[in-house]
């Protein structure tokens, strides 16, 4: 090994190829990487949905739902199946195990529903498909003033057309408007008249309005197709369709018994822009396409278009590109500031040329990487990016510890040379064992279950393929360009700067660390109680809730999505009007605030959407970005909440300022086979939430259902000849409608619908006053049926076949912790419940139930990957305690993170599980540096008290150093205001202050730990040998003395 690297530092022009071959195919591996929001992921989301026109969400349960999930039962690699019975429609969501194949578990799916015999008339042939995973890309809106929706909408297919003639986009997706259709609208009145039913007008139209082959015609010359082409594309061509013929000659025709309109849809959905009407165009992108490279020509079309029209404008509400963009420049400006610093330090403290090659080293590694990191499917996404910030500190400190033991050996008298090798050589083993520990403490991730655990996947290969270049970087480039610098070639004087530098490492040293290590030493009882102290008082800090906990951060965004639902049944002209108010109170609020720090609004623009549904409406306020304002958009959200207030008789209002990643914070789902005690249940659960200070925005999914007008069939009926199937049938041919015929018409599928006219089904009289046409004649529904008013469902959901009604929350304290709130529902407040409804079961949902997975299957790895870490310092240090010794302090770094949480007002989350397992690496790292340097001193035959002495002054300047770095490369991400960094610096939290603490663990914790288990073997061996052996005699470091000079 040591002629292998005398050779490449000997010979620098080799380091030079591979700095070249890294930059040049690093390069060209970046050009190759695409981009996305989140790293991409398999499909594991089977899903059947069967359309039902006309039923009530109990008619789907039974008849669908209930049906579907019976036959699912026991097909192999199905997590969980969740189902939604909901007016009109019943979806099944199968999950499926990570580790089976989708493909096999839907062929067993749709074999499962093709077994069923039969469903319910009128229900339309189940729809199986696999939900392929897309990211959002861009979302952007059509509007003009005085604009009809059916031109806009029409212009907004032209624009689809033309974007998916561009490379990179091949999912675009329209919204604003219902489903086109054409209405024929009928009278009581007029049927009675010409003594015609809804039947009979239906089946003119079907047979009338149609496109036939019939054959052909051959000829001994050519060949004739024989077809009738009778088929009508719009309302006004169906008039002259003839309905009835008299004997004697007359016509009715459809034009004279019914109004033919080209309309949409009844069940509203349509958005406004900035308060005109707009269709809005979202794109999204596969696993195949480039996130950041499919919005750049998006943008491109969007300023061709605008030029191009006077009256259409297109604007974009929503751009994920510039989170990715913001998350690269955030990466750049880090590691930028980052070089300086450790320059600037380094150039302090060492020389600048030392300097220099070690912060040389992070842009190196990271091209290295860019090489491999295409190959393995990861893209530059939240997640790999995040996980390259993560490495700069393990990175800084491999090449400061290479650097300042070179550096030392010169200022001894080596030669740059022999010292480049020899510095090499005596670090080389601490620098491989913390690369591995590193990559083994990420290789966790790989284990991970469930969705959100999958992507983190990412995180793992991006630090594995980044340290494993940072070997050939550390041990072979930057000793190489180090034996042949200026600084330690001596042809270079120190400078004044150098020289305080020196002076102030010095101080340091001798005058602070080396009198406290003698004083820690000599009062090891005493100096460990103070620690212990404080790793009591950071747990005590836990538990008190001083110390907030959380999973999923929640982090503030740059827009604000307010959510509000009247009671079903609300006329969409009051949901509408409703929200226009709240939209009118955001411009409000706006003006309130002013301009932001630009010179600019504070909102942007806002979208105003209406539907699905009459009953449900949303908001979505755009803000400016949040480095312009000195306001949050927690804050904003909040100012908006309070100027709206309570609205009355509103069902759902929520202000939703962030994103919640893997679901809602606080989720419960409550199971059980009784609908009224699962009610019941939800309100208890409501009630106590609402007790809840930090809780806001309390929502369910069993909300309550529209008026529904009960039928029951009189006793007279029968006598009449009618059952409760021909008089439904035929008020649902005239309320909802009979649907007649389906024509395309461009890209629309167009149903034709026979029902009355609108006018009349606008009242409870207009239903009584239906006519019913029976065996003697028509009689008024009155005379047939009775009726009552009652509360429906709107939806009826399912968890693995139990009926099942979910409770969500957000977090109204953002710095809240939603793991004390979750952990109050599923013990005290389902103490509660149980009490109550015993047959009421609760179970964790959104991030919780992710929480769960990821949390048990880290534990069934987490042995593994200890016990490996152990083995691999085991080899390092050929010690059984040592290795203990070491892992025993890491313990204790929990007291600066958790602190530094405190500190800067964050809640302690994923995130920051993932910089403690970073700083894992920096403390292992110094750790197996200096206990390599103490085992030296041991074999040198210092005295045990003395070599470890001397060990922390000789390992100081190097442990310093990377410390000061790291955090100094870290603190302007500490203080960073934009959207990217809240996310990150949860992170930087737990490697800067962790790394602080760690240094006096190193330098002060770790010397006491080895003293007291050199003890604890001194008194052993007395044990067993009846001998009180020499502390230096029980090291292993002193036994390999008797074999080390044994060769083969």
């Amino acid at each position: 090994m040591k002629k292998f690297l005398g050779y490449f530092i000997k010979y620098p022009v080799a380091v030079n190829i591979f700095i070249a071959g890294f930059l040049i195919f690093g390069y060209l591996g970046y050009r190759q990487l695409k981009s996305s929001i989140f790293p991409l992921s398999d499909p594991s989301i089977i899903n059947i949905s069967v359309s039902f026109p006309g039923a009530s969400p109990q008619e789907v349960e039974e008849g669908v739902v209930e049906k579907i999930e019976r036959n699912l039962k026991g097909i192999e690699g199905v997590d969980r199946i969740t189902s939604v019975s909901k007016e009109n429609v019943g979806t099944v969501n199968v999950e499926i195990l990570l580790d089976f194949d989708i493909n096999q578990v839907l062929n067993e799916v749709k074999n499962a529903v093709d077994k069923i015999p039969s469903f319910p008339s009128g229900s339309e042939p189940p729809v199986v498909e696999t939900i392929k995973p897309s990211r959002a890309a861009v979302t952007f809106v059509l509007t003009g003033k005085n604009v009809p929706l059916s031109v806009l909408k029409s212009k907004a297919q032209e624009i689809e057309d033309d974007l998916l003639r561009v490379g990179g986009i091949s999912q675009i997706s329209l919204q604003g408007f219902p489903e086109e259709e054409i209405e024929i609208a009928l009278t009581e009145e007029r049927l009675q008249s010409l003594d015609l039913t809804f039947d009979q007008v239906a089946l003119a139209v079907a047979n009338a309005n149609i496109l036939v082959t019939g054959g052909s015609v051959k000829t001994n010359s050519e060949e004739y197709l024989i077809r009738a082409d009778n088929k009508f594309r719009y309302a006004e061509m169906l008039g002259d369709i003839v309905v009835r013929q008299a004997s004697e000659g007359g016509k009715v025709y459809l034009r004279d018994i019914a109004t033919l309109r080209n309309t949409f849809d009844e069940t509203p959905n349509k958005i406004r822009f900035n308060g005109q009407e707009a269709v809005e165009i979202s794109i999204t992108n596969t696993n195949s396409e480039d996130l950041i490279g499919s919005v750049e020509k998006v943008k491109e079309y969007i300023k061709v278009f605008n030029a191009e029209h006077q009256n259409l404008e297109m604007a974009i509400t929503s751009d994920f590109s510039e989170i990715i963009q913001g998350r690269i420049d955030l990466l750049l400006e880090n590691a930028i500031v980052g070089m300086i610093l450790v320059l600037l330090l380094l150039s302090f403290f060492l020389r600048p040329g030392v300097a220099f090659w070690v912060a040389f080293g992070l842009p190196i590694s990271f091209f290295g990487m860019f090489i491999l990191l295409p190959h393995y499917g990861v893209t530059l996404n939240m997640l790999s990016l995040f996980g390259m910030i993560l490495v700069i500190g393990i990175l800084v400190d491999d090449g400061i510890v290479i650097a300042e033991n070179i550096y030392a050996r010169t200022e001894k008298g080596e030669s740059p040379i022999k010292a480049a090798v020899y510095g090499t050589m005596d670090v080389i083993v601490p620098i491989l064992s913390a690369i591995l520990t590193t990559i083994l403490a990420f290789s966790i991730f790989f284990f991970l279950d469930g969705q959100i655990g999958s992507i983190f996947g990412d995180i793992a290969v991006v630090v594995t393929l980044t340290l494993l270049v940072s070997l050939i970087e550390a041990l072979l480039i930057l000793p190489a360009h180090l034996a042949h610098s200026k600084d330690l070639q001596g042809k270079t004087k120190p400078n004044k700067f150098n020289q305080w530098g020196d002076q102030v490492i010095t101080f340091l040293r001798e005058k602070m660390y080396a009198p406290a290590l003698r004083f820690t030493l000599k009062n090891k009882f005493v100096s460990f109680c103070i620690l212990l102290f404080c790793f009591i008082l950071t747990l005590g800090g836990f538990a008190s809730g001083i110390i907030k906990l959380t999973f999923f951060p929640n982090n503030a965004s740059d827009q604000i999505i307010i959510a509000m639902d009247t009671p079903q049944g609300t006329r969409e002209q009051v949901t509408d009007s409703l929200s226009a108010w709240v939209e009118n109170k955001i411009w409000d609020i706006d003006q309130k605030l002013g301009e932001n720090e630009l010179g600019e609004p504070h909102v942007v623009s806002t979208v105003r959407q209406l539907g699905p549904g009459s009953a449900a409406s949303q908001l979505t306020v755009n803000l400016s970005p949040s480095e312009t304002r000195a306001i949050s958009s927690r804050e904003i959200a909040s100012q908006i909440r309070e100027a709206v207030g309570e609205i009355p008789g509103i069902e759902k209002l929520s202000f939703d300022s962030g994103a919640n990643v893997g679901g809602k914070p606080v989720s419960v789902s409550l199971q059980g086979k009784n609908i009224s005690h699962l009610n019941e249940a939800k309100e208890i659960v409501y009630d106590q939430l609402g007790k809840n200070p930090d809780v806001k925005d309390i929502i369910d999914t069993s909300p309550k259902g529209g008026k529904e007008i009960k039928l029951k069939l009189k006793p007279n009926a029968s006598l009449l000849g009618l059952t409760l199937n021909d008089v439904m049938l035929q008020v649902r041919s005239a309320f909802f409608g009979k649907e007649v015929q389906r024509l395309q018409r461009g890209q629309d599928e167009i149903k034709v619908w026979v029902r009355y006219d609108a006018e009349n089904r606008s009242s409870i009289q207009d239903l009584e006053n239906i006519k019913i046409v029976g065996p003697n004649g028509r009689i008024p529904l009155s005379e047939v049926v009775s009726y009552s008013i009652e509360r429906g469902d709107v939806a009826i959901n399912h968890l693995d076949g139990v009926r099942e009604v979910t409770v969500e929350a957000d977090l109204a304290n953002p710095k809240a912790s939603a793991t004390e709130i979750m952990r109050d529902l599923t013990t005290r407040v389902a103490d509660i419940v149980h009490k109550e409804y015993p047959d009421v079961n609760i179970s964790v949902e959104g991030q919780n139930r992710e929480v769960n997975r990821i949390a048990n299957s880290a534990m069934n790895v987490l042995p593994a990957a200890i016990f490996l870490i152990y083995v691999t310092i085991v080899f390092a240090f050929r010690s059984y305690s040592q290795p203990l010794v070491l892992l025993a302090i890491i313990p204790f770094c929990i007291i600066g993170v958790a602190w530094g949480h405190w500190l800067h007002g964050f809640p302690m989350s994923i995130v920051s599980y993932l910089g403690i397992i970073g700083l894992l690496g920096i403390v292992v790292n110094d750790g197996l540096v200096f206990t390599g340097r103490f085992n030296t001193f041991l074999k040198e035959g210092l005295p045990f008290d003395e070599a470890l002495f001397e060990t922390g002054r000789a390992r100081f300047r190097a442990i310093f150093l990377t410390s000061i770095t790291t955090i100094a490369g870290l603190a302007p991400l500490l203080f960073e205001r934009s959207l990217q960094a809240q996310f990150l610096i949860p992170m930087a939290i737990s490697i800067s202050y962790g790394v602080a603490i760690a240094t006096f663990l190193t330098l002060f914790l770790l010397p006491i730990f080895l003293s007291v288990t050199n003890r604890l073997k001194v008194w052993a061996k007395h044990i067993r040998t009846g001998k009180k052996p020499t502390r230096e005699e029980v090291e292993r470091a002193v036994k390999e003395l008797n074999v080390d000079h044994v060769e083969f």
